[in-house]
């Protein structure tokens, strides 16, 4: 399973071990990935997600799922992500 926050798009990094010689090898910095529930208000519904701690935060700062969802490009959410945010704009259209 690829290390990618499903609602962010936010992916590994890459960098260097430094020893106190100064030799540089290559290391990879993962984002801290968590299950979570998250729940559509408009949708009446809850949804699981595979998100950083980073974009967690991120979705409780805009007001919660629907606003994360709805302001977000496509390009950044996950295909699970992209279902969900049809679906809220279906019922955002039949409001």
């Amino acid at each position: 399973m690829s290390r990618i926050c499903e609602l962010t798009g936010k992916g590994r990094q890459v960098g260097h071990n430094v020893s106190h010689a100064n030799n540089k090898t290559k290391r990879v910095f993962l984002p801290n990935l968590q299950n979570v529930t998250l729940m559509s208000e408009k949708l009446e519904r809850s949804f699981k997600f595979r998100v950083s701690t980073h974009g967690l935060r991120s979705v409780e700062h805009n007001g919660g799922l629907d606003n994360w969802l709805l302001k977000t490009s496509d390009d950044k959410l996950s295909a699970n992500a992209l279902k969900v945010k049809r679906e809220l704009v279906k019922a955002q259209a039949a409001a």
